[in-house]
């Protein structure tokens, strides 16, 4: 059965420095996202673009996009396989390239590494990295490759 699920997200751009948009360097990449029940979001473009790098990018968002959404199909794929994985941290690296006035990510690989428990299997806990990628809606939702290279470490007593 087909379901859908919506999600509302609010923009304002902040960044009218008194003169709008009149040329390149006379505005702020600056804006707020906000989502009703959520902390607002600080964003800004990559420095690259005359951005705030201490604000989000929509770029570094995606990313975290793709490995959070991974992680989460993963921890649910572990479980269903009697995996119990007690740490996940991922660094993953996403690569845009860009041409012109337009660009496009070529790929995103996601690190993931998983400890698990001494009594859980490694092999089955490999393997859930392949069920949660087939799982992730973010990753089924580009229009690039998502690759994983995860690291499995059995937590020590």
């Amino acid at each position: 059965m087909s379901r859908q699920h919506h999600y509302r997200v609010d923009i304002e751009w902040t960044g009218n420095r008194g003169v709008g948009t009149s040329g390149y360097r006379d505005y702020a990449r600056s804006h707020q996202i906000r989502i009703v029940g959520k902390p607002t979001l600080e964003g800004s473009s990559d420095p690259t673009f005359r951005g705030d790098a201490g604000r989000h990018n929509p770029e570094d968002m995606l990313v975290s996009a793709l490995s959070s959404c991974h992680m989460l199909s993963y921890l649910h794929m572990a479980t269903v396989a009697g995996v119990v994985v007690v740490a996940y941290r991922d660094a993953a690296e996403g690569t845009m390239q860009t041409a012109g006035d337009g660009g496009h990510f070529v790929e995103v690989v996601l690190r993931p590494t998983v400890t698990i428990t001494a009594g859980s299997d490694a092999i089955r806990a490999e393997t859930a990295h392949q069920a949660a990628h087939q799982a992730c809606f973010i990753a089924n939702s580009v229009n690039f490759p998502v690759r994983c290279e995860p690291h499995i470490v059995i937590a020590s007593d």
